[in-house]
């Protein structure tokens, strides 16, 4: 995009003119791609309580009528406590059909759990998770001054204690791989019940997610459909306030609800708040310069530049996740 043509560079600059025609949109082509491209009769969905899969199940209600969604529910142990009434106030509210599979057995059956402590314990030979719970999360320092991330784990105990350490590669890859079971069991999960009805998977995933590789292969990432995929997380709140979202869920805080300790999606992955870094991803992917965006920004020159090297290195380091298989062979 030629500079002359660019709109000044300003907070408001990802409202919507229109929120109901950018829902009408979206829904429209959820109708002709479930029941045209992919010839199904329905969908499932998984819901959680968080904000995005709350405006995609009511952007699919919309689409397809209540009669034709179903919501499951996947708790597992690890799960946060507020989740299911959240998960339960959204459905009855778009009236739709609710199912819990709770999938803690499988888990534990797959060596989800054992695998992941195995790791936490090399860090913290102290660490019990019948006493303890744990994170990981990047430091957020590293943002802004142009260095790769440094995943760090913590545990906290009973009486709110916390431990943090630097976590080696190794332990990091093995604690991810086993923690990723979770979005792959549930995806499977998913498609059971969608191809026992010849029903479509809605997947939840926003922009963020998606461009800057905040899913897992084939868990979270995996679906027929992707409604909210093109869109920032300020603008996924827009579409919640005009469909009527439940305050709470507009108001909770998103998290990863992945680790035993409470977690913010910001402090596992993205390292910045969301209002923020909607802003500085739109300035990054439609060329804005970091001077013009450093000034709206209330951050320096070198601060934005850093904060784009960051995007671009996510992307780069995550393109493996939105690559489909090689088959020219």
């Amino acid at each position: 995009m030629n500079s002359k043509e660019q709109k000044r560079f300003s907070p408001d600059i990802l409202r919507f003119e229109d929120v109901q025609i950018t829902i009408s949109s979206i829904v429209e082509k959820l109708r002709s791609d479930i029941f045209t491209t992919f010839r199904r009769k329905g969908a499932v969905i998984g819901i959680s309580g968080g904000i995005d899969s709350s405006v995609c199940l009511a952007l699919i209600v919309k689409a397809l009528g209540p009669e034709r969604v179903i919501a499951l529910m996947m708790p597992e142990k690890d799960s946060s406590d507020d989740s299911k009434e959240l998960a339960l106030k959204l459905a009855n509210q778009f009236g739709v059909k609710v199912i819990e599979e709770n999938i803690s057995a499988a888990l534990e059956g797959i060596g989800c759990y054992r695998r992941r402590d195995e790791a936490v314990n090399a860090i913290f030979p102290e660490y019990n998770p019948l006493l303890h719970s744990m994170k990981i999360g990047i430091n957020p320092e590293s943002i802004g001054h142009n260095l790769p991330p440094v995943f760090l784990i913590s545990i906290v105990d009973k009486a709110g204690a916390v431990k943090t350490r630097r976590l080696p590669p190794k332990e990091y890859l093995q604690i991810v791989a086993a923690s990723n079971f979770k979005q792959r069991m549930r995806m499977s999960m998913l498609y059971y019940y969608a191809e026992s009805r010849y029903y479509a998977v809605v997947g939840t995933p926003n922009k963020h997610e998606h461009q800057q590789g905040f899913f897992v292969k084939y868990g979270d990432g995996g679906a027929d459909v992707m409604p909210i995929v093109h869109l920032y997380k300020t603008q996924v709140y827009q579409l919640a306030e005009y469909l009527g979202i439940p305050q709470e869920i507009i108001e909770r805080t998103p998290t990863s609800d992945t680790y035993s300790a409470e977690q913010t999606q910001e402090e596992f992955f993205f390292q910045l708040p969301f209002r923020e870094m909607d802003l500085f991803w739109y300035g990054y992917e439609n060329g804005y310069n970091p001077a013009e965006v450093a000034k709206v920004m209330g951050k320096t020159e070198n601060e934005v530049i850093s904060i784009y090297k960051n995007f671009e290195r996510k992307q780069k380091t995550t393109e493996y996740l939105r690559m489909l298989p090689i088959k020219d062979y």
